[in-house]
């Protein structure tokens, strides 16, 4: 009889707590879903500057407390647009990583708006040995013949100096692609530049050689330099004292007078002299 009435208490229990679960998951459900929202995810990975089709996106359920910033909820907000940055697989896609709408596809959609792309003609060693990639920022310097400044000789110093600061590398060659970080030796840098910042380039291309220098991407600030020179480098030229030399004699050439003959010449009466 007792062990009877324990079973029966330990079934009841049981019941009870399978009518909790299911009354907790359901609640659970509820609440979730009446605090989610519909984000349009990239299905596939979207490459920089490609044009957005219904077939690269889905709608999945994102908590609604943690939106991402500039995410769309509608589908049809962002057919057709073009990607300046890459998607990954998964990512929600953000209004930042689309150009503004109406803009065609290609490298024209990275370029910011009031900036300019520029190419540069680049080698394994003006090019830092191909770690200059695309989303990276470097400085370029430029060696030329110093206008102004003269020497002793009348020739002019050769001369070092950075023009031009934290330029973003928008593609190298025909690649703009910013995710691989496998360095690429190739002949030919696009950089983003202001339209002051195109003219500087053009005329330092011009009168000299180009190296471009790599820099800390989260490193902003700018710097002031002089420029450096072959005197600055090795140190000013030492000026030797003249060393004063012994006054060479002079010599004269002396002529040698040879005597004359003298002979007596008679004739009759007459006497003369005649010298030889």
């Amino acid at each position: 009889m007792k062990n009877t009435r324990g079973l029966v208490m330990l079934g009841i229990a049981l019941v009870l707590a399978v009518a909790a679960v299911i009354a907790a998951a359901s609640w659970i459900k509820s609440r979730a879903s009446g605090n989610t929202t519909q984000v349009a995810v990239a299905m596939v990975d979207i490459s920089l500057g490609s044009r957005i089709t219904p077939e690269m996106i889905r709608m999945v359920d994102w908590p609604s407390g943690a939106m991402p910033p500039g995410a769309f909820t509608q589908a049809k907000l962002i057919d057709t647009r073009v990607t300046r940055a890459t998607i990954q697989r998964g990512e929600p896609i953000m209004e930042t990583k689309l150009a503004p709408p109406g803009t065609q596809g290609g490298l024209s959609a990275v370029v910011a708006n009031g900036k300019r792309a520029m190419t540069v003609r680049v080698n394994d060693v003006v090019g830092v040995a191909g770690f200059a990639l695309p989303g990276n920022f470097v400085d370029i310097l430029v060696n030329t013949q110093e206008d102004t400044t003269k020497t002793a000789n009348n020739r002019e110093i050769s001369i070092s100096k950075i023009v031009l600061e934290r330029i973003l590398v928008l593609a190298i060659a025909q690649d703009p692609n910013r995710d691989d970080t496998k360095p690429k030796v190739v002949n030919a840098v696009t950089l983003e530049l202001t339209p002051e910042q195109t003219e500087k380039l053009d005329v330092a291309r011009s009168v000299g050689t180009l190296s471009l220098v790599l820099r800390n991407q989260i490193d902003p600030d700018p710097v002031n330099t002089d420029g450096a020179t072959k005197n600055a480098l090795l140190g000013a030229p030492v000026v030797r004292p003249a060393v004063a030399r012994a006054a060479r004699p002079v010599i004269r050439k002396a002529t040698l007078v040879r005597p004359r003959e003298q002979v007596d010449l008679i004739k009759g009466l007459d006497r003369s002299t005649q010298q030889f």
